[in-house]
């Protein structure tokens, strides 16, 4: 075997591996999964938020053609446990049991009552009207103040209350002290309105019983295989060795699929109960109501600061929806926004708090960005109401407080040392990009002729933390896992290369990375490199992937499992060209001997004498292959400028976006496509937040937004073109020098579009618009406004 040259890959505009597949329609998706014998499962859920639950009668269903059998909460308790909470964030948290089925009470619309077991899924579906159900109703718990109050119906009245937790961060100067010498406070309140994930594959299950060995196969539309496979086994009792996971392809999660769900442990249940395969997938309307909620919140932020606008002081108050249930790291998701309120500013004085609340509604987890949109939106609308207040810029005041490029590493007021960072270089040229200056002319010009249609201009500087995390910070937190990833390379006999992950790809283009990661390192062709992942009997070890984690842990993962595989190479290389393997240099995948560079051998040839073994180290094992399991030594901080323009006709309330930029820093890019990809994605769900989509209920917690027909989606038409770019300063954290970018787009941009809109309509009084900010909410505050030349005495203290 010989070498090949080899371009180098890191930084390279590769396509994806995984499209060929995909857009081919080769796919695994778990519902395309069929073995003999199969069963469907359907789920009866409750039409009603909150009640007791009087009977449940499935015997008239067991009648129905092609039924084999259904199933109460009773039925199933013995077999099933409570559904899992991994983030006790307080020692004191309330953590009410979550059935799997309803027991006695339902908890919200859409908690399931009942599964009928069919042998095709039209019966199941038909047979569940036959389930009889009597619900004795209790008042829902919708709104989240009036849910603290004293003498409010409680959503799990054993517990006593509907507060799950009270979580509190100090830290620098007593912020009241500070509010008392300050020249300007402000304080505004801002609502995070529910949304709903809609990845393009629906959640899907299929587990096949091996009942000779009590052994099962799990597939499911997961992000997170092998916890699940931990939280299964902890919910059934099938111990965890004899239970196997496997995601297959997985179209999409946006954080839904982060999660063990009840379907999943009821499909386990029945499937030990019969000993038969089942399958179960979920319609779109029965994901509303189901699959997790994200978001949900009302916050209270106040800024003290000079009257030159440079921050004094930062207080966040949040209360946050729970739901009603606290799911896999439902209590965490705000805490995680806790250490993102101070963003990219240096301030002095700092005070959160928050109250997870538990209400009559869908649980709400992780969704894209997962508590970090939230405090960016907050911060970066705060900021740009300092800078009416002062009379600023909005970028003058954001210059005036922000790290600078040579303060770094710095640590924050919140307890985060950001490692790199250049804000001042993202923002320069993003503004270059936007032609900033140019619009605020244009803008200046038509309010002066009192245009109907107005110019508006948002901007939204922001960080994040991700790349979750070190372990030891994460135990810290009451976070019941570690922040660790997994990665094995095997090198074969013919010199090809197959890379085993613990992370679980849904869309992020992990084959393509990690095959270009392996290939540098390595010195072989990136067709040469086969990337294994989502299932734990090949892939035994892995945290999975969410929170922007994959590159930064897994991917250095992989680094470093290759960086084995050389040294274990060079070894043998030394011992074949009768070398020290001091004298060796490996460049391009050939070990050669310093000052002969006639005496060489490729890894190929390497991997080949070392399977042979005829001719190897006294000692070697007979193999190439390595692994490296990494705990991260910190989070990774992406940064950026997103700048949006748009136009806001004052008589309909429509708004238009005419020209969007940003500007990110994710440290040094292994494929610019992929982050390309990344970011227009993130961009979409954002800009989705602040224009379209809301989980909206009626006073009796029935979701009346329950369809595509009533939750607004934007397709590609619906969006402007986006301008985007990049700066690079590498994270000093991990050795590729990465940093995650599956959610700046979406943190950044909610802020951008709301503060344009803002920015458009403050002349005639306007300081806020509700989320998303509908045609019928912007109309409503234009004429609810009171014009006014300074922009918010009545809030200003």
């Amino acid at each position: 075997m010989t070498g090949q040259a080899v371009e180098r890959e890191v930084g390279r505009a590769r396509l994806r591996k995984e499209d060929a597949r995909l857009i081919t329609g080769q796919t695994t998706w778990t519902d395309n999964i069929s073995v003999t014998g199969l069963l469907h499962l359907a789920f009866l859920r409750s039409p009603m938020a909150h009640a007791r639950i009087a009977r449940v009668d499935v015997s008239a269903a067991l009648e129905r053609p092609g039924v084999v059998a259904a199933f109460t909460g009773r039925d199933l308790a013995g077999g099933l446990g409570s559904l899992p909470c991994a983030w006790p964030v307080t020692e004191d948290m309330v953590h009410p049991d979550h059935p799997p089925l309803a027991l006695d009470e339902v908890r919200h619309a859409g908690d399931p009552v009942a599964v009928v077991v069919a042998r095709d899924r039209y019966a199941a579906a038909d047979a569940l009207e036959a389930v009889e159900v009597d619900y004795e109703p209790l008042p829902p718990v919708l709104d989240l103040e009036a849910a603290l109050a004293e003498g409010a119906p409680l959503v799990h009245a054993g517990e006593g209350t509907n507060r799950a937790y009270d979580w509190t961060l100090r830290a620098g100067e007593d912020f009241e002290s500070v509010r008392e010498r300050a020249d300007v406070v402000l304080a505004r309140r801002y609502r995070q309105q529910r949304l709903i994930p809609n990845a393009m594959e629906p959640r899907a299950v299929v587990v096949t019983p091996l009942a000779a060995t009590g052994e099962y196969t799990v597939y499911s539309a997961t992000q997170i295989p092998h916890i699940l496979r931990i939280m299964l086994s902890v919910v059934t009792g099938v111990p965890e060795h004899k239970l196997r996971v496997v995601a297959p392809d997985v179209g999409g999660g946006f954080g839904s699929k982060l999660q063990v769900y009840g379907e999943e442990a009821v499909a386990l249940a029945v499937a030990r109960e019969l000993g038969r395969p089942v399958k179960w997938t979920e319609s779109r309307s029965e994901g509303y109501l189901a699959t997790h909620h994200g978001r949900g919140m009302i916050q209270d932020i106040e800024l003290a600061a000079t009257r030159e606008g440079r921050l004094l002081g930062l207080k966040v108050r949040l209360l946050a929806d729970m739901g009603a249930y606290l799911m896999l790291v439902t209590p965490g998701i705000p805490i995680l926004g806790a250490f993102m309120y101070p963003a990219i500013y240096k301030v002095g004085s700092y005070a959160f708090d928050c109250t997870g609340v538990f209400t009559t509604r869908t649980p709400t987890d992780a969704y894209r960005g997962a508590g970090r949109p939230e405090a960016t939106y907050a911060i970066e609308r705060a900021m740009d109401e300092l800078a009416a207040e002062v009379g600023l810029d909005p970028i003058e005041v954001r210059r005036r407080n922000w790290i600078r490029h040579e303060e770094f590493p710095y640590t924050s007021i919140a307890g985060l040392t950001y490692d790199s960072g250049d804000y001042e270089a993202a923002t320069e040229k993003a503004l270059a990009l936007f032609g900033y200056e140019e619009l605020r002319a244009e803008q200046a010009e038509r309010h002066g002729r009192g245009d109907p249609v107005r110019l508006g201009i948002g901007v939204s500087t922001y960080t994040e933390m991700c790349g979750l995390a070190p372990s030891r910070v994460l135990r810290d937190l009451n976070y019941s896992a570690g922040g660790w990833e997994a990665a094995s390379i095997r090198m074969l006999p013919t010199g090809k290369v197959e890379v085993v992950t613990g992370t679980s790809p849904h869309g992020q283009g992990h084959v393509t990375c990690w095959s270009q990661i392996a290939a540098d390192v390595l010195g072989v062709p990136f067709e040469d490199v086969e990337v294994v992942h989502g299932d734990t009997l090949v892939a035994p070890q892995g945290m999975d992937t969410y929170g922007s984690r994959s590159l930064v842990v897994g991917g250095a993962a992989v680094h470093r499992a290759a960086e084995k595989v050389v040294d274990k190479a060079r070894r043998v290389a030394a011992h074949l060209l009768e070398a020290d393997e001091g004298d060796l240099e490996f460049r391009g995948g050939v070990f050669s001997v310093k000052g002969s560079p006639d005496a060489r051998r490729t890894i190929q040839e390497v991997a080949f004498a070392t399977f042979t073994s005829h001719d190897v180290p006294e000692g070697m094992e007979p193999t190439l292959n390595a692994e490296h399991v990494l705990d991260p030594e910190n989070f990774s901080y992406p940064h950026g400028t997103h700048l949006c323009a748009v136009e806001v006709d004052t008589e309909t309330g429509r708004t238009r976006i005419r020209s969007y930029v940003c500007v990110d820093d994710v440290g040094r890019v292994i494929n610019p496509v992929i982050v390309e990809g990344q970011v227009h994605g993130g961009l979409a769900q954002g800009i989705a937040q602040a224009l379209y989509e809301e989980a909206v209920y009626d006073t009796e917690g029935n979701l009346v937004s329950g369809t595509m027909a009533d939750y607004l989606i934007p397709s590609a038409a619906d969006l402007p073109d986006f301008v985007t770019d990049r700066t690079e300063t590498p994270a000093a954290s991990n050795p590729l020098g990465v940093k995650g970018v599956g959610e700046a787009g979406t943190i950044a941009s909610t802020p951008a579009v709301v503060n344009a809109i803002v920015d458009a309509l403050r002349p005639l009084g306007v300081h806020d618009v509700p989320m998303p900010c509908t045609p019928e909410r912007v109309w409503e505050a234009v004429r609810g406004a009171r014009p006014s030349g300074t922009a918010h005495e009545e809030a200003s203290a």
